[in-house]
């Protein structure tokens, strides 16, 4: 039987603890431990973005983040992106440019899209479909995607 870990880090602005085994994965951490479900196992090898979260507001794959990496450090999922009074601009933006489906993809291609801006407030199109690069959608395509991402950098 393999010894769990204890693990502080803030996640969503929040101080948080729980026990892990080294081998989890923070995706699976955060939604089978911390029932935060928003991030989604799409792939689990990296590949489609669905897991995206923010790690001390650097874009990852929390598939492929150990979870007892995080100790000490700052993780953002799409659960703590918009505020009780209103939605995060990226989130409002996707809605109003019917940027999403089925979900699966879609809070990846958010936190993608907040980071985007966080370090590029103003894209050309061609660098927004170059940073999503990384994010797959089966249901959308991408041209509302990328709308919406140009709509939330106006604001």
């Amino acid at each position: 039987m393999t010894k769990k870990l204890h693990i502080e880090a803030k996640i969503n602005g929040k101080d948080t603890e729980f026990l892990c085994e080294p081998r989890q994965s923070l995706l699976e951490v955060l939604r089978d431990v911390l029932q935060l479900t928003g991030a989604k196992e799409g792939c689990n090898n990296g590949n489609c973005g669905a897991c995206n979260v923010l790690l001390d507001g650097r874009l990852v794959n929390s598939c492929l983040v150990m979870a007892p990496e995080i100790a000490g450090r700052s993780v953002a999922t799409i659960e703590g992106l918009a505020s009780p009074q209103a939605l995060h601009p990226v989130q409002k933006a996707f809605l109003e440019n019917a940027a999403l489906q089925c979900g699966i993809c879609t809070p990846g291609f958010i936190l993608a899209s907040k980071a985007l801006l966080d370090q590029n407030p103003h894209p050309t199109e061609h660098q927004v479909r170059h940073w999503l690069a990384g994010n797959l959608c089966r249901c959308t395509g991408y041209d509302k995607i990328v709308r919406a991402v140009l709509d939330a950098a106006k604001t």
